[in-house]
């Protein structure tokens, strides 16, 4: 099928929710990707932070043909090996006591929701169900991550949302023990704000916070989503922070490409949902834990991870010298490029595929979530468009 039938019948029969590039991938191996006319591109999104291993890698594929050649599906109603074995690898790798697998980061987030509100009323009352997110936060699509999500423009075509969340300006801690007065249940961070900007959180602020909760027995929550499963450099971004959160959410890269979501309780937390009070018809799917286990086991490996945070370094160091460039933003390999004026992230994203280079966008950012294995060769090709991008980018300004 060429380029131009595929966008008519993408047109005629898919909702046009998606502002997509004019780009078709049809195959892929680790960070290289090619369109249906043989192309290639270097892949700096992996398709959103989620492509973990890159693409096709060779154990994450024998992990899931095994698996799908095996049991591809069962109901929770009865036990299988592949869910006990991937809550198993996340409790150990991070000291949380239980695990509930769901299919999204967005239906983690609902789980973290759930167990503070309950939480709250066991513990504190009915009337103590408040949660308290920052502002620029972002937490998913459903109407009550959009609720918990603190930018307006998300809600205003949505309303009314879910109740009961509030948002207060990252950094200001007035405004945060203000918000702790009683009828809040848990706080819920971004410990750095991705779709809002790739914006890092205060190491000192995330700390006060956490002590703030500890203090009114509050519950910390972190939405991982993006920042855990190794992005930022260690298998969750909270590690780098020294606190330690009650509830903790991931998804994204944990499936390795599969669609999974889970959210991890501490000892405090972990008993709050009993049994018929949350549940999911996907969630613990064979095939996706088995792809979860795989990804798990390589960033578990010797050297692995530092080597992640190695190659953000260098990439951070390679980016903040090439023209347009104001500031390099993020941890590991989360970066989040600050344009000069007159430069727009778009027009990057989109001259950067025609040169063979695929990056994202975060509002006016150009927003780099390579896969973690990407290699030095591969991460040195991208950089390379990404150069030669901007210095023309910066020309037609300046011209």
């Amino acid at each position: 099928m060429d380029f131009e039938t595929v966008k008519q019948q993408s047109g005629r029969y898919v909702m046009d929710t998606y502002a997509r590039f004019d780009l078709c991938l049809v195959k892929g191996k680790n960070a290289t990707a090619w369109d249906e006319s043989g192309k290639q591109y270097v892949d700096f999104g992996s398709g959103i932070g989620v492509n973990s291993l890159g693409y096709c890698d060779e154990g994450w594929t024998a992990a899931v043909t095994k698996q799908a050649c095996t049991l591809q599906h069962t109901s929770n109603l009865y036990y299988t090996l592949p869910y006990i074995e991937a809550a198993k690898a996340l409790c150990e790798s991070t000291g949380m006591d239980k695990v509930f697998f769901c299919n999204s980061g967005a239906e983690a987030n609902e789980g973290a929701v759930k167990i503070a509100r309950r939480y709250g009323a066991l513990h504190h009352g009915k009337d103590c169900r408040n949660i308290v997110t920052l502002v620029n936060s972002f937490h998913g699509r459903t109407l009550t991550t959009l609720a918990a999500t603190g930018q307006q423009v998300f809600h205003e075509h949505f309303l009314p949302l879910t109740e009961g969340f509030v948002s207060v300006p990252a950094g200001d801690l007035g405004a945060m023990d203000a918000a702790l007065d009683g009828s809040a249940c848990a706080v819920l961070l971004e410990l750095v704000q991705g779709e809002g900007g790739v914006v890092p959180l205060d190491k000192e602020y995330v700390q006060a916070v956490a002590d703030l909760c500890r203090q009114r027995d509050v519950l910390l929550m972190l939405d991982e989503v993006q920042t855990g499963v190794g992005r930022t450099g260690t298998l969750f971004a909270y590690e780098q922070y020294g606190v330690k959160p009650n509830v903790v959410t991931a998804a994204k890269g944990l499936g390795g490409g599969l669609p999974i979501g889970a959210v991890l309780a501490d000892e405090k937390t972990g008993g709050v949902l009993s049994r018929g009070l949350h549940g999911s018809t996907f969630g613990g799917n064979p095939v996706a834990c088995a792809g979860a286990c795989e990804v798990l086991k390589r960033l578990a490996g010797p050297g692995f991870l530092s080597d992640v945070a190695r190659k953000g370094r260098l990439m951070k160091q390679r980016i903040s010298a090439m023209p347009g460039v104001k500031e390099v933003r993020g941890l590991g390999m989360m970066l989040g490029i600050v344009l000069e004026d007159g430069l727009s992230a778009v027009d990057v994203a989109a001259k950067g595929i025609q040169n063979g280079a695929i990056f994202l966008t975060a509002k006016t950012l150009v927003r780099l979530l390579p896969p973690l294995t990407i290699t030095d060769e591969e991460m040195e090709r991208g950089l390379q468009v990404l150069e030669t991008v901007l210095t023309q980018l910066q020309k037609e300004k300046d011209a």
